[in-house]
């Protein structure tokens, strides 16, 4: 009887030493609640296009004639701009792409005072069209992205292909009180231009594919100059002596990049929590 008595008083010691041990353990935390991980800015391959408007000018029309002469007025109309690309978005700051513009027909006038001599004095009329293919490689860097929206600055460089059509000059000359006119029309010409250009704009991510762009850009698209020249009578011919140097303009174009390399939408969401 004694020795179950000893038995019972040791079981209950051995309880009441376990239960204090538990009560000095420190209480686990509650599980963390999860948190997914936060979603990578992917870059890679991209896809652009564009369409906007030129605003273009001309610096000077020479001539190499030996003739003292005044240009006036010379510019050219607004133009549409056609444009594709293909380029790399390196991370979130950085991004190049190469591209390929058509440049609409843009109208093209002038005029010209023109001295031959002592009591000889002259005037020219210039119309016309001009176009250009335009290739270029650029830089660009993304300035930081606030409600979606992000600036950027760049630069570009390649060539222009300009081509002139439908050039005419329509002159009058006073030669000492003896008024003449005549009318001069030159071949459609097209010449190869180093171009290079500056960009800055904004950006607005609309989803992980797609990002709109409304985009300035100042293009230096080189010089062009029209081709042959024939007398509306004949009565002279011969290689063009006329150059439109220093052509630029200020591009403004609405353009949309599509992403090639966006992982699937599960790579975005939350892994499927079960309970129980």
């Amino acid at each position: 009887m004694r020795s179950v008595k000893f038995i019972v008083a040791a079981g209950a010691a051995s309880l009441m030493s376990t239960a204090v041990f538990a009560a000095d353990m420190p209480i686990a935390p509650p599980p963390a609640m999860y948190a997914p991980p936060p979603v990578e800015d992917f870059g890679g391959w991209y896809l652009r296009g564009d369409i906007g408007m030129s605003n273009q000018q001309v610096k000077r029309l020479e001539n190499s004639l030996a003739f003292p002469n005044q240009a006036n007025g010379l510019g050219f109309d607004s133009a549409g701009i056609y444009g594709v690309g293909l380029g790399y978005q390196f991370n979130n700051w950085f991004r190049a792409d190469v591209t390929g513009q058509y440049r609409g027909r843009a109208n093209f006038h002038g005029s010209s005072s023109v001295q031959y001599g002592p009591g000889d004095d002259g005037a020219n009329n210039y119309s016309g069209s001009k176009s250009e293919l335009l290739f270029m490689a650029n830089a660009y860097v993304d300035l930081g992205t606030w409600w979606c929206v992000t600036p950027f600055i760049g630069a570009g460089i390649g060539a222009s292909y300009n081509r002139i059509s439908g050039f005419r000059d329509d002159g009058v000359r006073s030669n000492n009180g003896a008024f003449s006119s005549s009318v001069t029309y030159f071949e459609d010409h097209g010449q190869w231009n180093m171009a290079w250009a500056a960009h800055a704009g904004l950006s607005y991510k609309v989803n992980p594919s797609l990002t709109l762009e409304l985009a300035y850009s100042y293009v230096d698209l080189g010089s062009g100059r029209p081709g042959n020249f024939r007398a509306y009578d004949n009565s002279a011919a011969g290689a063009s002596s006329i150059v439109l140097k220093d052509i630029t303009s200020h591009d403004l174009k609405l353009g949309v990049r599509w992403n090639l390399d966006t992982p699937p939408p599960a790579a975005y969401a939350p892994p499927l929590m079960r309970k129980g």
